[in-house]
């Protein structure tokens, strides 16, 4: 009776250590979507150039439909593209009727925001910068309370089209648009 006692509190303790080590690997496809081309969505805005044409030439942001609208051409479809793509498709669309041969470029201006939650001093929204890392986030959101888990954090990534969770390290790089939660650690 006394070893399956013992027995009970040693798979108890094992048990519950098990849940402490909370890391988890996050899905393939978060590190995957680190080496593709950056694809634009809803909140980025981009600087469109079009050679000799200042009238053309300005700011555009992406609107929540994914479109980016300009004076002649109207309505150009932006997300999920990347900016060389949107390139091509504004310079098709100007060929037809306006412009000859179009030179265009198009750069990011700014990048989508990133969301920081949980146990952080300052919860919310932030501008995101490229080489963002979760530590760096973290830091910009008046770093972590005392009660916080500092080993680990849920990021809520669109991959696309489809959102997923996942836990990493915070020495993980964060993308536009992602949600970091800060967890509560539990001892």
């Amino acid at each position: 009776m006394k070893s399956t006692a013992s027995l009970f509190r040693a798979l108890l303790a094992v048990s519950m250590l098990a849940g402490c080590s909370s890391y988890r690997p996050a899905p393939a496809a978060f590190h995957k979507m680190l080496d593709q081309p950056y694809r634009l969505g809803a909140g980025d805005r981009v600087r469109v150039t079009v050679f000799e044409q200042d009238g053309l030439t300005n700011t555009y942001n992406v609107d929540q439909s994914g479109y980016v609208s300009l004076p002649l051409v109207g309505a150009v479809p932006a997300r999920g593209h990347t900016a060389q793509q949107l390139e091509g498709a504004i310079a098709d669309k100007l060929r037809q009727g306006y412009l000859r041969d179009p030179d265009v470029s198009v750069e990011i201006d700014r990048y989508r925001p990133i969301f920081v939650m949980g146990e952080v001093g300052a919860a919310g929204q932030y501008s995101y910068v490229p080489g963002l890392t979760v530590q760096k986030a973290v830091a910009i959101a008046g770093g972590f309370t005392p009660r916080a888990n500092q080993e680990s954090v849920d990021i809520t990534r669109d991959i696309n089209g489809k959102v997923i969770t996942g836990r990493v390290v915070t020495s993980d790089p964060l993308l536009p648009g992602d949600t970091v939660y800060v967890r509560e650690r539990l001892f």
